[in-house]
């Protein structure tokens, strides 16, 4: 119904054009509808044979004002073809591209929180865990995936409040409800420190100063604990596991979650406000 609705705007729209734009076809038209009613008038005033005749007539005429029109159509098929697209373009771009990516770089600021996380936002105020022992954020395996995480700040204080108690509501999900301990492994992060890190190259970020929830504290970079060691490597089937169910942990506690960006960071949650970072 809709590709249908489409076309017939499409159609209409240049016969329409066609009018406004050609005279000759304004007069094409003018003529046609006052033979037609000429014809109608003289064959109800007949009758018989005389009837029959005149239809037959009017058929001819009709038929002869169909040719003219397909060869006035044949001589100016480039410019009603041109006029046709112009015309019709604009519409049909507006019906592609009113889905929610219509403007480049523009996501949804705010997600739909599930019934029973709400619930638990209201209640009780959940509690950061201890820090970890630093040399934990050090080792050859985390220094490979995260070479520049030494220096990361990790304070939960320095986190938005309601930020802080989605993620923390998350760590509980994910340790209570799939076993997986979490550990922050960058919060909030200052404006030198994300131009550092923007200048490393687009494989860690393409987001400038001010250009990232993390320098508002909404945004945080998590991974897994796994026999007092953090696993952040995503080829680790276990870690890859932890992620996905990380992410529809995050966004049911209305959380944005960079796995599903195109550059896919699956460690990053972050709570999206209005107006917050710098497009």
């Amino acid at each position: 119904m809709f590709l249908f609705s489409v076309l017939l705007f499409f159609v209409v729209t240049c016969f329409c054009a066609w009018l406004l734009l050609f005279p000759v076809g304004r007069d094409v038209v003018v003529q046609s509808m006052h033979a037609l009613s000429r014809r109608i008038g003289q064959q109800l005033r007949g009758g018989g044979r005389r009837g029959a005749r005149q239809l037959g007539g009017l058929g001819r005429e009709a038929g002869g004002l169909l040719r003219s029109a397909l060869r006035f159509l044949r001589q100016r098929y480039l410019l009603l073809s041109a006029a046709s697209v112009l015309l019709a373009v604009p519409p049909l771009l507006a019906l592609m591209l009113s889905g929610r990516s219509m403007l480049s770089g523009f996501d949804s600021d705010t997600h739909a929180i599930n019934d029973q996380i709400a619930g638990l936002l209201h209640g009780e105020q959940l509690t950061a865990p201890s820090p970890l022992p630093p040399p934990v954020f050090t080792t050859a395996e985390v220094t490979l995936v995260r070479p520049m995480l030494d220096s990361a700040n990790r304070n939960w204080r320095l986190l938005d409040p309601a930020f802080a108690q989605r993620l923390l509501l998350v760590f509980r999900i994910m340790q209570e409800r799939h076993g997986y301990d979490m550990a922050i492994l960058e919060g909030y992060r200052s404006p030198e420190r994300q131009n550092a890190l923007a200048a490393a190259g687009p494989n860690v970020t393409n987001a400038r100063a001010f250009q990232s929830y993390h320098q508002f504290g909404l945004a945080a970079d998590c991974a897994f604990l796994r026999d007092g060691k953090l696993v952040i490597s995503e080829r680790d089937p276990w870690a890859m596991r932890g992620y996905q169910l990380y992410g529809a942990a995050a966004e049911a506690a209305g959380l944005t979650w960079g796995g599903n960006w195109t550059m896919m960071d699956f460690g990053h949650a972050e709570l999206r406000v209005p107006g917050t970072v710098k497009k």
